[in-house]
């Protein structure tokens, strides 16, 4: 008989958190499914992305607006693939990683997925940065700085509900688009040449290097990951009819949101073209120059400033992304949770390390480039998202019924070898001009090597899928399943600690503690002054407040002591936790009972998280009131 396992769910605090089951109209069942696509398509919008369409649209004016939407096509496919792995199979793109493919193989896969994320990050950083110095004429260095205090957004956004977020991320789409619709009525484009730019042609061969960076840019290897587990946070009926609706209504979903990203991006092309072409400027491929021109040329100072507040939203709303795609990641090639908050500030580092660097050694005048690397690495991960996905969602074992048909999966293979073909050439131009530039032998053996292996990693897997012998499990262990033990004998506690605050919480803390003793227990009795002169001077403080809580310290143990229970105080000085871990440890308590804090987010850092600190460094069991 197969062995069945436990499945551990994609971004677990919010997964099936909208329940698309209950009786409502057809209308609320429809909008129940709408919201995640409209994360993944900031992807498409971020700033990573700016500077290939004001490149081609100055260069070429409208002549390669075809070449956006055939790549917006392209991802519309694969996001929709994306969404129904995670609607049929429960998987998230990274999870069906780990089932198929060799550990060794799945940690280079899990490596080149943070580098892929670490890169996309160094993009919205330095279009933050540029925003802000556009906006406020802050030094590029500073504006870079300053986005690290965007890990405090995080801190407070991940305590929402995902229908929160997504309405956030909306809002910032919807910024975005305004502010680059007020620029194009200003612009007042023609909109027969227009309507000539969906025209496939490819002017030259400048055209077509450009065409391939639009591409190329467009597909963002993390939005993969994160579509597959955002789905997942749509509760449904497991049946068959249920899954197949819910798949229509993701594609809708996914339709709808990443051509709103098409609109962006096919904006910001006609505003270069119309603007910055017709007027002569051909050679505008920084994101600055187009700022600085965007007044004098039209005539208006409210359009730079539009252009840098649509930079600065772009840049907000794709790191809040990322930051989730960063979870889904490491949960699932290494099945390891940690704090969102260090996951946050982790991957903000690697982007702003190398941002603060080159800025620092190189100038400003680096940051183009810099840009330019980061969607050169994003354009290396990309296979190694796009091929497996393709492999999973076409394979009957797992998938069923609602494994892709042959058409389907022809046009998805067609798709996938364009994509692969573009950034492997992509890939591989760096790598003959590094070899070519490098004046050491050494230099150029590494540059070498390094094409030939991702050559092999890249065929391993494409072709491993397909030849291992063992078919895929069903499910996977997160955490082993335990035999359950019952016992219904109360526990018996010789000591019991109590942590008090002297607020209306101790109520419950007292009636806990009085239900789990009995007449032999002791009950231990703990107060931190946290009086200013407490935290200086410590026992040695004599305050108001030491004395009022001493006495309502007397107080609390009179009450035991009319209760016929044996009570003992303490009352302890200066920092809360580390007080409370030394007092239960050297007394030797066998069960501690506290209150919660009440408060969360900002708070915490501001008044400090007792609680977490204490059943971290305490080995007993703490019960929380």
């Amino acid at each position: 008989m197969e062995k069945t396992e436990i499945l551990h769910p994609s971004l677990q605090e919010v997964h099936q958190s909208v329940d698309t089951t209950q009786a409502g109209s057809i209308w609320k069942k429809i909008f129940a499914f709408f919201g995640p696509a409209y994360l993944v398509s900031v992807g498409y919008m971020d700033p990573g992305n700016w500077a290939t369409d004001l490149a081609g649209g100055s260069q070429f004016g409208y002549t390669l607006i075809w070449v956006i939407l055939m790549s917006n096509l392209m991802a519309v496919l694969l996001q929709v693939l994306s969404a129904r792995l995670g609607i049929v199979r429960g998987r998230d793109l990274a999870q069906a990683n780990r089932e198929v493919y060799p550990a060794s193989l799945n940690f280079i896969l899990y490596v080149l997925a943070e580098i892929a994320i670490a890169a996309t990050d160094l993009a919205e950083v330095l279009g933050m940065a540029i925003g802000l110095q556009l906006l406020f004429h802050i030094p590029l260095l500073i504006g870079v700085l300053i986005t690290a205090g965007d890990t405090l957004l995080i801190l407070v956004l991940q305590r929402w509900k995902i229908r929160k977020l997504e309405l956030l991320i909306i809002s910032l789409i919807a910024i975005i688009g305004v502010s680059l619709l007020i620029e194009l009525l200003m612009a007042r484009p023609q909109l027969n040449e227009v309507a000539r730019g969906f025209i496939p042609h490819i002017p030259n061969q400048a055209a077509l290097y450009i065409a391939i960076g639009i591409i190329g840019a467009t597909v963002m290897p993390h939005n993969l990951y994160l579509h597959s587990a955002l789905v997942q946070t749509r509760k449904i009926h497991r049946d068959p009819v249920h899954i197949k609706r819910a798949l229509k209504l993701n594609f809708l979903d996914s339709f709808i949101a990443l051509n709103l990203a098409f609109l962006v991006n096919v904006a910001l092309l006609i505003l270069s073209a119309s603007v910055f072409h017709k007027s002569g400027y051909t050679q505008i491929a920084e994101i600055q120059d187009a700022y600085q021109l965007l007044e004098p040329l039209l005539g208006s100072k409210l359009a730079p400033i539009l252009f840098g507040i649509a930079l600065i939203a772009s840049g907000q709303s794709s790191t809040i992304t990322g930051t989730l795609a960063g979870q889904i990641v490491m949960e699932g090639y290494l099945r390891l949770r940690i704090n969102p908050m260090l996951r946050r500030l982790i991957t903000r580092m690697l982007a702003i390390i190398p941002a603060v660097l080159v800025i620092t050694l190189a100038g400003e005048h680096a940051v183009g480039n810099l840009l330019i690397l980061s969607q050169v690495i994003l354009s290396m991960q990309l296979s190694f998202a796009i091929i497996p996905l393709i492999i999973f969602v076409s394979d009957r074992h797992t998938m069923g019924r609602f494994a892709l048909s042959p058409t389907l999966k022809i046009l998805s293979w067609l798709v996938v070898s364009v994509l692969v073909y573009l950034n492997v050439r992509m890939v591989f131009t760096e790598i003959l001009d590094m070899a070519q530039q490098a004046t050491h032998p050494l230099a150029q053996l590494a540059a070498i090597a390094g094409g030939v292996l991702f050559a092999v990693l890249l065929l391993t897997t494409l072709f491993y899928p397909f030849l291992r012998k063992r078919k895929l499990p069903t499910t996977y262990y997160l955490h082993t399943p335990q035999p359950a033990m019952l016992n219904n004998q109360q526990a018996k506690f010789q000591k019991i600690a109590l942590a008090l605050d002297f607020s209306e919480k101790d109520r419950a803390i007292l009636s806990h503690a009085l239900s789990l003793g009995n007449k032999d227990t002791e009950y231990l009795l703990i107060h931190v002054v946290e009086s200013v002169s407490a935290r200086i001077l410590g026992r040695q403080s004599f305050d108001q407040e030491s004395q009022q809580d001493q006495q309502q310290l007397a107080t609390y143990i009179d009450l035991f002591e009319q209760n016929h229970r044996k009570a003992k105080g303490v009352l302890a000085f200066q920092r809360r936790g580390k007080e409370i871990v030394r007092i239960v440890q050297e007394e030797k308590a066998d069960l501690l009972i506290m209150g919660g804090h009440g408060h969360r987010g900002i708070k915490d850092l501001i008044y400090g998280e007792t609680v977490n600190y204490v059943r971290h460094h305490v080995h007993i069991p703490v019960l929380i009131v």
